[in-house]
């Protein structure tokens, strides 16, 4: 009983001391912050997943300036890789595929926030490079007004046998419609290496006639163009709530599968304010940086850790809708067989549409 009382003691005094020197190190990295005075992004735009918020916390609670230049994931690392010493910018915000490359490429220094631990598996880097703040997972968007007495398709099934149009915008160019594909090859029993079953199925809603070359955006919905959109679902929620008449319009994840993607903070190696950027990864891992992502529509990668204000949790879908989501676990798979969807997609499904 006494070696259980010690070991529980010691136990407890190990986890005391641990939690004061992360506070102390917190501490440390906010005055360096704090001294650094400003952090510059890349790709971290107000009107996107809410940045705007953040930028305005980061302002008031360690007075850190703030400048954002957008720009693609790709163009994110290649401006890391460039301008080396001479760095413009501290941090930025790419897609999940993109964090691996960064890290191929020497440009990123880690920093894990002290929420690491809630963070999943699949969603981070074990060194720390890279963790998703944020997840997109594909969606549909449905304008019901559109759909002369249909039933609202609730899964890939449905697509097949409707007599609905299917806007999944250019797998060529947009990573958004990429990864509508890969969802599409989950629930049919594909994989990141096999895309096979969701190209038979869109060849099938090709060739009868229900394939549509509009890109589901704002501008194409509000024409009335877009019957049944594959978006990512932040897309999809940030559309709705932009429209005329947002009661029109259902966003929902697909009930047979779909893909879980998202977004993660890279640190510029070169970093001429370093702990500014570092402070900035560790609040948007905080509660309030999760929160401030919610109210953009983006889903936080904390969200069953978090309580969310009701007013924030109403912009998002429920829980349970993402029960049957899949992470892609082949990365290395994933760059290989999207590299080369563009000429299949032609080849098999382009070439069917009447």
């Amino acid at each position: 009983m006494k070696q259980f009382f010690l070991a529980s003691l010691l136990g407890s005094t190990i986890a005391m001391c641990t939690a004061a020197m992360a506070a102390d190190d917190l501490k440390t990295l906010e005055a360096a912050a704090k001294a650094e005075g400003a952090v510059n992004s890349v790709g971290m735009p107000d009107d996107w997943a809410n940045w705007k918020g953040t930028w305005e916390d980061l302002a008031k609670k360690y007075g850190l300036k703030h400048i954002d230049t957008d720009m693609s994931s790709a163009q994110e690392i290649a401006k890391f890789a460039a301008e080396k010493d001479n760095a413009s910018a501290d941090i930025g915000d790419v897609g999940a595929a993109f964090g691996p490359i960064a890290v191929k490429q020497g440009v990123v220094q880690p920093y894990k926030p002290s929420t690491w631990d809630q963070v999943p598996d699949w969603a981070k880097d074990k060194d720390g490079n890279w963790a998703l703040a944020y997840t997109g997972t594909i969606a549909f968007i449905v304008n019901k007004k559109l759909l002369h007495g249909s039933e609202v398709p609730t899964k890939w099934a449905d697509l097949k046998s409707g007599k609905y149009k299917v806007s999944i915008g250019d797998v060529s160019t947009a990573a958004q419609a990429a990864n509508g594909v890969l969802a599409a090859a989950l629930a049919n029993g594909g994989d990141e290496k096999n895309l096979q079953p969701a190209l038979l199925m869109f060849a099938d809603i090709a060739k009868q006639g229900r394939l549509s070359m509009a890109n589901p955006t704002i501008a194409t919905m509000e024409k009335g163009e877009i019957e049944v959109g594959v978006v990512w679902d932040f897309n999809g929620l940030s559309y709705k709530a932009k429209m005329a008449n947002p009661d029109d319009y259902v966003v929902l994840i697909p009930s047979d599968g779909s893909v879980i993607s998202g977004y993660t903070t890279i640190i510029n190696k070169y970093a001429k304010n370093p702990n500014a950027a570092k402070l900035t990864r560790e609040y948007i891992f905080s509660d309030a940086g999760q929160i401030n992502l919610a109210k953009g529509n983006a889903r936080p990668i904390r969200a069953e850790h978090i309580t969310l204000p009701e007013d924030v949790k109403a912009k998002l879908l429920p829980n349970e809708q993402y029960k049957k989501v899949t992470p892609i676990k082949d990365a290395d798979a994933w760059e290989k067989t999207s590299k080369a969807l563009p000429q299949k997609w032609n080849e098999e499904v382009i070439v069917e549409m009447k």
